[in-house]
């Protein structure tokens, strides 16, 4: 809700954000990601108590499958804070930080959940 608060306001209040389509692409993205990657993390969760991993491993991919759902969107949003930029900061980096965290938390939640059960 805040973010579609917030896009309405700069929609109304900020002529900038209109007259810079690469700010408005960086922001729908960082609103697309935040849904999809908080629903795969939920969806994520709910198979986490199924898989065969140890403890740590768990605690791992627990934490790393709902974290990029923050990364990735933080890296959109705040790459073009600058309402005149052309090109976005370094702080886009945060959306490789977040790729990476992702694929290693769905990686060790995959190989939990394939492993065989000891029982």
């Amino acid at each position: 809700m805040y973010g579609g608060v917030t896009l309405l306001n700069l929609l109304i209040h900020d002529s900038m954000y209109m007259a810079n389509p690469l700010r408005q692409i960086l922001s729908r993205a960082g609103h697309a990601h935040a849904g999809a990657l908080l629903v795969l993390a939920l969806v994520g969760l709910r198979y986490m108590d199924d898989a065969n991993l140890p403890a740590r491993l768990k605690m791992i991919a627990r934490s790393f499958i709902p974290l990029p759902a923050i990364l990735m969107p933080a890296g959109f949003f705040l790459s073009m804070v600058n309402p005149g930029a052309t090109a976005p900061n370094s702080l886009i980096a945060l959306t490789c930080v977040g790729a990476a965290v992702l694929a290693v938390g769905i990686v060790t939640l995959g190989v939990g959940l394939l492993r065989p059960d000891p029982r």
